[in-house]
């Protein structure tokens, strides 16, 4: 769970952890081959033996799942694990062989030799697989700033932790509390930034990508106004519980070497999640585009042919954490707005293009955001990104509306497959709007992205919203 608080780029994280995994079964099989070989045996990479040391590694043989742990656990601590995961191992395979009597063709020198030689491999491999993971992966990723609010014992530690780990790439700008420093009695190394009624305007000038909340339990009415003034940021945000006021037992929780974290606002997709997001994206977009060019070719010649100006039409609008990007669509209009202030698209707008019309009503319009989907500004499926002069002005009314910024933009989306598409000429429209946004982090699956293409398909045929 603390993978998003280190890592921006959880996608690169996931496939080395992938390759991981699957180290200790590669290994141990190639070992056991060349053992075979070395003595003058015969290989057979179909025996049931083969196969269930390549399962036992699979399962047995594994390097720690959290990628802090992996970044920050000592070598001896990494020789130690290897060696009694391989030791499990050896026991799992003798009775799994004593049973099925699937070892019995495996003279007993050649079985010793080789459980002595691979863990020995094993430990070289994961040694250099963590060196990786230090030092070239982490360099590839920007330091994350981050903030607290609430200054206690939790809080003190768990800046002290970050600091002293930087491979973490977590800084810790200072602390935000209601009371002053010496009241508080701050240590030397701490610095007070302001009060918690400061925090979210200090998040908006100075990019803070993370927040601790470290306020206690007790002051949960505290913590629900902070949250309220955050949800105007893009910052992922976690409650930090005081671990020294309560005697927890067996409480389940994210960790930073040691100090628990409550994800409260954060991201679907991080590790394989993201993993699955990007492949199912980056291969329909191509899959999408090769089949249509045909069809976009001709698009973009009677859009040039029949009205003047450009063929695409570019305007700014929020991504991912609120970054401004710019999307493609094909022009549908007489003019190419992108300013402080933008007038939706009605049903009987003079702006509208005669092809522009028939592309707006079956949202070929929206084709070009394919290129923006290979190019990882957008997704298949996410919330629709609304121009930049749109956001600035319902993020000031609407509760809520830039955490929709969490995941990438969508060229559809939950909302859109529910009616909410068109103009928005009323507040109440858009907040249904975001609220279907916010249902579909809260609930997102593959199998709801699927769903939501499939009506999207469906929908592009009847729908009157479509303008």
């Amino acid at each position: 769970m603390t993978q998003p608080v280190l890592l921006k780029q959880s996608f690169l994280i996931a496939i080395l952890t992938g390759v991981q995994a699957l180290v200790p079964a590669v290994v141990a099989v190639a070992s056991l081959y060349a053992t075979i070989i070395f003595f003058g045996g015969k290989f057979d990479p179909s025996s049931a033996a083969i196969v269930i040391v390549g399962v036992l590694c699979l399962v047995l043989v594994q390097p720690p799942r959290e990628v802090s742990t992996q970044l920050t656990s000592a070598r001896l601590s990494a020789v130690v694990d290897v060696v009694l995961r391989w030791l499990l191992l050896l026991a799992v395979l003798l009775a799994v062989g004593y049973v099925t009597k699937s070892l019995d063709g495996y003279p007993r020198h050649i079985f010793l030799t080789w459980a002595v030689v691979t863990p020995v491999i094993l430990i070289a491999v994961t040694l250099a697989m963590q060196e990786v993971m230090r030092r070239f992966l982490m360099n590839a990723f920007d330091n994350r700033s981050a903030i607290i609010a609430g200054y206690n014992t939790s809080s003190l530690e768990l800046a002290r932790r970050l600091k002293s780990n930087p491979g973490m790439r977590v800084e810790v700008t200072g602390f935000f509390d209601d009371r002053s420093s010496d009241r508080l009695g701050m240590e030397a190394d701490a610095k007070l930034v302001g009060s918690l009624s400061d925090m979210s305007q200090y998040v908006k000038d100075n990019r803070t990508d993370v927040i601790f909340i470290a306020l206690p339990i007790r002051h949960v009415k505290r913590v629900m106004n902070l949250l309220d003034d955050l949800r105007d940021t893009t910052a992922s945000i976690y409650y930090v519980p005081d671990i020294f006021v309560f005697d927890l037992i067996q409480a389940r929780s994210g960790e930073i070497h040691g100090i628990p974290v409550v994800a409260m606002c954060e991201t679907p997709f991080y590790g394989y999640r993201g993993v699955a997001k990007r492949v199912t994206d980056v291969g329909f977009s191509a899959l999408i585009l090769l089949l249509l060019l045909p069809l976009l070719v001709l698009i973009a010649i009677v859009v040039k042919l029949t009205s003047a100006g450009p063929i695409i039409f570019k305007q700014r609008r929020y991504g991912l954490d609120g970054r401004e990007i710019a999307v493609y669509k094909f022009r549908t209009m007489r003019v190419t707005e992108d300013g402080a202030q933008i007038r939706q698209a009605s049903k009987t707008d003079s702006r509208i293009t005669r092809v522009g019309g028939v592309l707006r009503r079956s949202s070929m319009d929206e084709l070009p955001q394919l290129i923006n989907v290979l190019q990882g500004r957008m997704s298949l499926v996410g919330p629709r990104p609304h121009a930049v002069a749109h956001n600035e002005e319902y993020r000031k009314l609407i509760k809520g509306y830039m955490v929709r910024h969490k995941v990438l933009p969508g060229i559809t989306g939950l909302a859109q497959v529910n009616g909410c598409r068109g103009e928005t000429s009323k507040l109440e429209e858009m907040e249904a709007r975001v609220n279907y946004d916010l249902d579909y982090l809260r609930h997102w699956s593959p199998m709801l992205d699927i769903k939501i293409i499939l009506l999207t398909v469906v929908k592009v045929f009847r729908d009157d919203k479509a303008y």
